[in-house]
């Protein structure tokens, strides 16, 4: 009897242990559906954002660069043809002056007395020319009548003669005279820019001896550069089809702001180098190339049709070279690896690699990479 109590009350907790554990499980399975249903969705992967820009065919011009040294045309040293006392400078150091301009003077009186003298004398001889040329006349009269010897009118015959010479002599005395006078002022040979003064008001000037200043003329202005053999071809080519454009580009330029033309190539190459001496006359009004300059050139030597050209900004680089990031299949970055043509501006060309209509990202090029998605963005009108 005791047995059976003890079986009857292990059965009673056994039950209730059961009924306990499925009451839990029903809690669990309550609490796990109400978590379940009141859960947000999962959020979609982000997409990048990109700007793009077409592939387009342009035509383009093809340039060759050089660096460049600007020279002037002509540059003379300014000295005097005549002696005397530096009198006065009339242009300031540095100015800028037209042909014929005043530039100094030299104390004239010296000269001046020198060509009143030499006036003075051929007042003189002209007055004895006439009194020669009148008494051979009278000579030539009485020799037909016989009563001059033929002595006496050889003798009128040289004085004459004798006068005439001697007022062809005073009359380039004169000449000499109004030269030295001239020479006294000296101007300008041609429109430029002086230098610094070296002689300075009350020096005492010698012929061809005492420097008084530099004039260069700025306006045309050589540039020179040397072209390598290899491309000289190619400049002879474009020579043939006419006058190359040159244009000049100074330091920290984009853009060139003088143009001239390619006029002088020389006739033997550098040996030691492999170049070529050629020039190109600038027009230069505004004076902003002086002489020494290093510069930039670029040389138009032909028009390069149907290129195919993209930003410059869309460029990436790794070990394999260049590169460009095209808008893929689904939205998707390719990656393509192109060999690069000339530039125009702020594009270049694009030699391989893409074809015209392709869409190239042009920004966010950090933040993707290939076969990540994109957004491309609306393209911008071209202003």
């Amino acid at each position: 009897m005791r047995k059976w109590k003890i079986a009857l009350g292990t059965a009673v907790a056994l039950g209730a242990i059961s009924v306990a554990s499925v009451h839990l499980l029903d809690m669990g399975n309550l609490s796990l559906n109400a978590g379940t249903a009141g859960a947000a969705p999962a959020p979609a992967a982000f997409v990048m954002p990109v700007p793009v820009a077409n592939v387009v065919k342009k035509t383009i011009p093809i340039y060759l660069d050089y660096a460049a040294r600007t020279e002037p045309i002509r540059s003379i040293t300014l000295q005097a043809r005549v002696p005397g006392y530096l009198q006065e400078q009339t242009a300031q150091d540095g100015a800028d002056v037209r042909q014929g301009d005043l530039l100094y003077r030299i104390s004239p009186d010296d000269f001046q007395a020198s060509l009143d003298q030499a006036k003075a004398q051929v007042q003189r001889d002209t007055a004895t020319l006439d009194y020669a040329r009148s008494n051979l006349g009278r000579g030539t009269e009485l020799a037909k009548s016989g009563y001059l010897d033929k002595d006496s009118f050889d003798q009128r015959t040289s004085t004459l003669r004798e006068a005439q010479a001697s007022l062809a002599l005073n009359q380039a005395a004169v000449r000499t005279a109004e030269l030295n006078l001239s020479y006294a002022e000296i101007h300008a040979p041609f429109a430029g820019r002086l230098g610094r003064n070296q002689a300075s008001v009350g020096t005492l000037v010698s012929v061809a001896g005492t420097v008084l200043n530099t004039l260069v003329q700025l306006d045309p202005i050589y540039v020179t550069f040397n072209p390598s053999e290899t491309d000289l071809a190619q400049i002879e080519e474009a020579r043939a089809a006419g006058p190359i454009e040159v244009e000049v580009l100074l330091p920290g330029e984009t853009e060139a702001h003088q143009k001239g033309e390619l006029t002088f190539i020389d006739n033997t190459i550098d040996h030691s180098t492999g170049t070529i001496t050629a020039r190109a006359t600038i027009g230069n009004a505004k004076f902003t190339l002086l002489p020494g300059q290093y510069v930039r050139v670029r040389l138009h030597v032909k028009q390069q049709p149907d290129a195919l050209m993209v930003p410059q900004v869309a460029l990436g680089s790794s070990q394999l070279g260049k590169y460009l990031y095209v808008v893929g299949k689904g939205n998707t970055v390719d990656q393509r690896l192109v060999s690069l043509g000339p530039t125009s501006g702020d594009m270049v060309a694009i030699l391989s690699g893409v074809a015209e209509g392709d869409q190239v990202i042009t920004g966010n090029l950090q933040k993707i990479g290939p076969g990540m998605p994109i957004s491309p963005l609306p393209q911008k009108p071209a202003t």
